[in-house]
């Protein structure tokens, strides 16, 4: 693979381990005693429970989970026991649960198919803390589906599309006559770039926020309450989770002055509702409370704070390390625009997304890249898939990359190879980098849209040089330095 990541320093490595098992003492098993899951008996059941292990006493595997996520190769957690129990389908004990991990592709499929009465959403304690319980990611049942089909209908209507187009292309416009004016070689960070950019845009579509004080003020908190989300589960004051809590509810007053100031107004226009939505508290005003709207506008801030720009910053480290993908995309983003300009027209979504190889880079970008690196979800009953039992009350851990970085489904699955998706298919069981079911992301189309337009105006309108950097995994998915380039403008 073009892409290398380093070794942690082994201190590091050991402050995280000491770090995840603190956090199992006081996260989960403290409360109540421990009992470690026993087997179920196999001669009463059709389905058996899949091979493998629980680790140690108290801490199970954690400790070897979170010592590979920090390594080069995370997936080597799956890959040992894929070896050692035949199966990609295997069981553990992770954070404080009896766990069923899957790298099965049909099985990964079935478990994110399922609905409630089967599976629920499981996170640990802190980030359930802070979404609340109005989140969209922890609601269940005809509520949960309410809301994700408003927000999913909306997040794939022309307008927003059109919307986050002409912000995307303004804000492009000023960003890139900043850099022009640092003269040739200016340095830059890709990541840091992204991050500002797609927040405001995303923000926009969701409150009608403009830039300005309050839209400081909201990415300041928003930080704030990020950065709790995989902290200890501890309230008291000072504490890293209450921090974020008290962040949050700042947020929130922010928010739902302006939910009630646009109830206010639709009353005093007869308590009608617009004819087209202009943003997300618009779809969702008629069907949820203050509160519900607050924390799912919170929620959906998530994104754009992480998915959306370490999809951009991945896709411009793969790029700068495959010359012969950056000439293909700079090739047919350059004929679009001498194209556009010739007839004076100005680029419209649908010109972006109508680009194939640079569909591709961006799909190559989500296998290879794993920003989401797989989902958990909590057996409600026993349930049955492809011959294995997952007991009621035990996790499946649903692992995208392994399944990702399958060799049997993917040639040579450490190569950055956009090429491949010209025969292959992206709906396929195979490729989830957004999830699936009644839970696929709903902002799939935007986020594939935004990666589209940057890497389009980047190309038409500089060369670069990268410097090195590497791919950090753990917690989450993020570039060392930032992914530093020297641009110099094609002008």
């Amino acid at each position: 693979m073009s892409v290398s990541w380093p070794a942690p320093l082994t201190c590091a490595v050991g402050g995280a381990l000491l770090a995840a098992a603190v956090w199992l003492l006081c996260f989960r098993l403290l409360p109540a005693v421990v009992v470690r899951p026993r087997r179920r008996p196999m001669k009463e059941e059709k389905a058996q429970v899949p091979p493998g292990s629980f680790g140690w006493p108290v801490v199970g595997e954690t400790l070897d989970f979170v010592s590979c996520a920090y390594s080069p190769r995370p997936e080597s957690f799956v890959d040992k026991r894929r070896l050692r129990y035949g199966s990609a389908v295997f069981r553990s004990h992770l954070f404080g649960s009896a766990t069923v991990v899957t790298a099965d592709a049909e099985v990964s499929r079935a478990v994110l198919q399922s609905d409630a009465r089967s599976f629920v959403p499981w996170y640990p304690r802190s980030l359930t803390e802070l979404m609340g319980k109005s989140s969209i990611l922890l609601i269940n049942g005809s509520l949960q589906r309410r809301v994700h089909g408003l927000v999913g209908a909306f997040f794939k209507s022309p307008q927003l599309k059109a919307q986050v187009t002409a912000d995307m292309q303004r804000r492009l416009a000023t960003a890139f006559a900043a850099w022009r004016d640092r003269g040739p070689g200016a340095r830059l960070r890709i990541q840091d770039h992204a991050k500002t950019m797609v927040f405001q845009i995303l923000v926009r579509g969701l409150i009608g926020l403009e830039g300005g004080p309050e839209m400081q003020q909201l990415r300041q908190q928003f930080q704030e309450f990020i950065v709790g989300l995989m902290s200890l589960p501890i309230k008291l004051p000072g504490t890293r989770l209450y921090r974020s809590l008290q962040a949050k509810k700042r947020m929130a007053r922010l928010i739902q002055r302006i939910i009630q100031e646009r109830r206010r107004r639709r009353i005093l226009c007869g308590g009608d509702a617009p004819p087209q939505p202009r943003d997300a508290i618009d779809v969702l005003m008629g069907d949820g409370s203050d509160e519900l709207i607050s924390d799912n506008m919170i929620d959906l801030m998530i994104p754009a704070e992480d998915s959306v720009p370490m999809l951009i910053t991945l896709a411009v480290k793969f790029l700068s390390e495959c010359p012969l993908a950056l000439q293909q995309l700079e090739e047919e983003n350059m004929q679009l625009k001498m194209r556009k300009t010739d007839v004076g027209e100005t680029l419209e979504w649908t010109d972006y997304m109508s680009l194939s190889f640079t569909q591709h880079v961006i799909t190559e970008t989500l296998r290879l890249g794993n920003i989401i690196s797989g989902i958990m979800r909590k057996a409600v009953r026993d349930v049955e898939v492809k011959g294995h039992l997952i007991p009621k009350g035990w996790c499946v851990f649903v692992y995208f990359r392994s399944v990702h970085l399958d060799d049997t489904l993917y040639g040579d699955p450490y190569k950055f190879n956009p090429w491949r998706w010209k025969e292959k298919d992206t709906s396929s069981s195979s490729f989830t980098p957004f999830g699936g079911g009644q839970r696929l992301c709903p902002g799939l189309d935007l986020a594939r849209l935004e990666a589209s337009i940057f890497l389009h105006h980047l190309v038409t309108s500089f060369r670069w040089v990268a410097e090195e950097d590497h791919i950090v995994n753990f917690p989450t998915v993020r570039l060392k330095g930032g992914m530093p380039i020297r641009v110099t403008s094609k002008d």
